[in-house]
């Protein structure tokens, strides 16, 4: 196929999400290497060019992206809404992210609280889904992340989220003691500036 780059060029563009290889490979009816060949390509015109757009593999796919030194920019034309998750919500989420496929009693036990809200909140944005029932008493509902969940915090995949070593290593260091307060003001002196 002679201009396959540009097909596959076109194909991301007009693309609501990333596109996988197989999916691109189906609209092409070509092979994969063919495939990654061209993705290699226009990746490497699109950085060779510095100009304002990217080719990112976004959720084991590709996705045309604006360059983040950009954003302020995009930021004043679009305004975009902002996407807010309250903390019971990001806690819930990380439980699932991290245990998927989890029940929703598993992530009650582990929040010491009940999160029926949050999890309806997080189906309705897409970020979670219902993986099917598991085969016990009551066939609870299973929960796991989305593609979407991927895409909001630019993970590749499941394999991309921090390990617990990391997000300890993020923590900051602990403010030191200043030492012993003065109990009494006449163990305080002046300042001589």
């Amino acid at each position: 196929m002679e201009d396959i780059k540009n097909i596959i060029e076109s194909l991301l563009f007009v693309a609501d999400g990333p596109l996988s290889v197989e999916r691109i490979k189906l609209v092409l009816e070509t092979d994969t290497g063919e495939i990654r060949d061209a993705l290699q390509a226009l990746s490497q015109e699109y950085e060779n060019r510095s100009g304002g757009f990217v080719l990112r593999r976004i959720a084991d796919g590709y996705q045309i992206c604006t360059r983040p030194e950009y954003s302020r920019w995009i930021a004043r034309l679009i305004r975009p809404s902002s996407f807010h998750l309250s903390m019971a919500a990001l806690e819930t989420l990380v439980i699932i992210a991290y245990k998927q496929p989890v029940m929703r009693s598993d992530i009650e036990h582990i929040r010491g609280v009940e999160c029926g809200g949050i999890l309806r909140m997080l189906l309705d944005r897409k970020i979670i889904r219902v993986l099917g029932r598991r085969e016990i008493p009551g066939r609870p509902l299973i929960y796991a992340t989305t593609k979407q969940f991927l895409e909001i915090f630019d993970l590749k995949n499941l394999k991309d989220l921090p390990t617990p070593k990391e997000i300890e290593e993020l923590k900051p260091d602990p403010i030191p003691d200043p030492g012993p307060v003065p109990t009494d003001s006449s163990e305080i002196k002046p300042d001589m500036a």
